[in-house]
């Protein structure tokens, strides 16, 4: 009886320490971590091949001036997967997507749905067959290397798990322009518009290991990698490289720096396109060092669940119009379907589209959203080609010119991010 009555009154006591454990406290300490394991591999095609992303470039390139890298971020809490592919790739075409995704899903049990493949847009890398159909052999065999190192690198990911933590912070970049310039005849083609809406948002998530060691830096910034032009035919990351070599050399280590391509639809670099790699340089450098900045300033916490969800829009398409002036009809094609990736972690929620989103709908999804660290993702599990505002077709341009939908699916479209979101 004596002893009984110690035991409640040594509860009762602990119940009235300030700062005790509650309930759910316990419940949170009592369940595992969520881990991550990463792997990166260099992707750099060895033997000339044709380069992507501006259709004048008609042999392949001529030198390597920088390597290209594919990283792989995988995440469990012990109830979910989640994969994330990032890569320095112009994109890829939705079959290539699918036959990845059941291959990758095979190897190491995770659900295709959960595998998120992304393509920074970079314009100074080889063909992918994203928007060639009639290529050579050597890019048919450089796909073909490209899938079993996409593999590879999944494989490795999901061995090397560890606890880890996480924490998300934005800074801001103003090496990015919008690119709809007016002319006096009325046509808007590609060019500067500094007037134009741009959003400057540099968003970094640092994952860190349980003894604050550096893991993995991902890296948004709404901006195509076009700081290398036509003009260029030797092989390079463009910014984006620059900026993960720059975040590489600060941490002192090779670590994993994966870098996505925000809402960029109509947004360029303010340097190139051109063939100055002091230009594209210059542009990674201050990415980076901005990302590198904020990631000094993040704090990490534990993470202990992730969540997934997928949707998609089916919208009527179009043929490519005429010219880019602002058309009164648009001759009629197949539909096409927009794919939503998404998935929260921690204070992270990453939402991947399968296109090149205008940037206005891209801000405006981010301020909708209820979570503040939410990243929006271009090119991601496939090419569903321009995006564009419902704007831009009554101002007509090369966007809405050569999108292989019909207007009108801006605010349908929003409408499924949130879905997608307040899924999550």
């Amino acid at each position: 009886m004596k002893k009984k009555s110690c035991l409640w009154i040594w509860i009762i006591c602990f119940c009235l320490i300030p700062g005790s454990i509650s309930a759910q406290n316990v419940a949170t300490l009592a369940k595992p971590l969520a881990r991550l394991g990463v792997s990166t591999v260099n992707i750099t095609p060895l033997t000339p091949v044709l380069m992507s992303g501006y259709s004048a470039r008609k042999t392949p390139y001529t030198e390597i001036h920088d390597s290209l890298y594919a990283s792989a971020l995988f995440f469990t809490d012990g109830r979910s997967k989640v994969l994330l592919i990032t890569a320095d790739l112009i994109g890829y075409p939705h079959e290539f997507i699918d036959e990845l995704k059941k291959a990758i899903s095979v190897k190491i049990i995770i659900p295709v749905e959960n595998i998120i493949i992304t393509a920074v847009h970079n314009h100074g890398g080889p063909v992918t067959r994203t928007y060639e159909t009639d290529v050579p052999e050597s890019v048919i065999q450089y796909v073909a290397e490209l899938k079993e190192k996409l593999i590879a690198i999944s494989v490795n990911a999901s061995k090397k798990v560890v606890p880890f933590k996480l924490g998300v912070g934005k800074g801001m970049c103003n090496m990015n322009m919008n690119r709809r310039e007016k002319f006096e005849d009325g046509m808007v083609w590609l060019g500067k518009n500094p007037d134009g809406p741009c959003d400057h948002d540099v968003t970094v998530v640092k994952m860190e290991d349980m003894n604050n060691n550096l893991l993995a830096v991902l890296i948004n910034w709404p901006c195509h990698a076009t700081a290398s032009g036509e003009e260029n035919y030797r092989i390079t990351a463009d910014w984006p490289g620059a900026a993960a070599r720059y975040v590489k050399k600060e941490a002192g280590k090779d670590l994993v720096v994966a870098v996505t391509a925000g809402a960029s639809g109509d947004i360029d670099p303010i340097y190139g396109p051109g063939d100055s790699f002091r230009h594209i340089e210059g542009t990674g450098y201050l990415v980076g060092l901005e990302a590198w900045n904020v990631m000094n300033s993040i704090q990490t916490f534990p993470v202990y669940y992730l969540n997934t969800a997928n949707t998609s829009i089916t919208y009527p398409g179009k043929q490519r119009d005429k010219d880019n002036f602002p058309q009164t009809s648009h001759k009629k094609g197949p539909d096409v379907e927009v794919s939503l990736s998404g998935f929260r972690i921690g204070n992270l929620v990453f939402a991947g589209i399968s296109g090149e989103l205008m940037n206005e709908i891209g801000m405006e999804v981010k301020k909708m959203s209820p979570y503040s660290g939410t990243m929006i993702v271009t090119h991601c599990n496939g090419s569903s080609g321009y995006i564009c505002t419902d704007k831009a077709y009554t101002e007509g341009g090369y966007e809405p010119r050569v999108s292989r939908l019909m207007p009108g699916i801006e605010k349908p479209l929003v409408g499924k991010f949130m879905e997608l979101i307040d899924s999550l």
